[in-house]
């Protein structure tokens, strides 16, 4: 009777120590991570635990925590960003911070119709021709200079139609200057894209160059503008590091 109790005691001790394991294996923890798109932190990524349904959204810096077990999956979407998916391990809950790479979408340009009768305009009051050609005022002086054949000779032996045309090619650049300081401030180049504060301007000339990117600019493309700019900083980074 006396072994009997002592077996049953045995395995009743046995059956406690593998539940006790086993809780421990699935306990669940906070983990601290941070999101990155190649070198840059990422806010504003939803993060969901598929297990669990808890959710989570990365800060201005990338950071986020949540709750997870060993064996749960983590899926990270963007608007911006391709979706994915991560399986934690045993390892990642030793981790002090679990850093996660996210890769940009490849965003397709198309072409965009605009209903006509959408807005009114001058020319659907008929104030002016459909389709005629509107002008910033430094190409209306370059249209004015070479509107006649005698203008064109006069004025391209004086040089006032080259000059004019170097206006218009200001002109422009200084409406894509406007342009990008109304959609990233001082802080966004020396912090995020890690620009020096001394080099702001050169890089700020350096981008409005670029062709794609001044396009961006132009149609008002901001998620295009800025995953451009990202690369122009990589670029304008390693010119700089040569000219040292």
């Amino acid at each position: 009777m006396q072994v009997k109790l002592n077996n049953t005691l045995h395995i009743i001790l046995l059956l406690f120590f593998v539940q006790l394991g086993f809780s421990q294996n699935t306990a669940s923890k906070e983990i601290l991570g941070q999101i990155f798109e190649q070198s840059t932190s990422v806010d504003g990524v939803n993060i969901i635990n598929n297990n669990t349904q808890v959710t989570a959204i990365s800060d201005a810096n990338g950071m986020f925590s949540i709750v997870v077990r060993e064996g749960d999956v983590l899926v990270f979407s963007s608007v911006n960003l391709e979706p994915f998916k991560r399986r934690i391990t045993a390892d990642d809950l030793k981790l002090n911070k679990l850093e996660i790479k996210m890769t940009a979408k490849e965003i397709e340009l198309k072409e965009v119709v605009v209903n006509e009768n959408a807005n009114i305009t001058t020319e659907n009051l008929g104030i002016v021709p459909h389709g005629q050609k509107t002008y910033t005022p430094a190409e209306r002086k370059v249209y004015t200079a070479t509107s006649t054949s005698i203008d064109k000779v006069l004025n391209k032996i004086s040089g006032r139609t080259a000059m004019l045309k170097k206006e218009v090619n200001v002109e422009k650049k200084e409406m894509l200057f406007k342009k990008m300081e109304y959609l990233f401030d001082g802080n966004y180049y020396t912090e995020r894209l890690k620009i020096p504060a001394d080099d702001v301007k050169g890089f700020q000339l350096f981008c409005i160059d670029d062709s794609e990117f001044a396009v961006s600019l132009n149609t008002k493309n901001k998620t295009m503008s800025m995953f451009l700019i990202t690369d122009l900083a990589r670029k304008y980074l390693i010119i700089l590091e040569n000219e040292k």
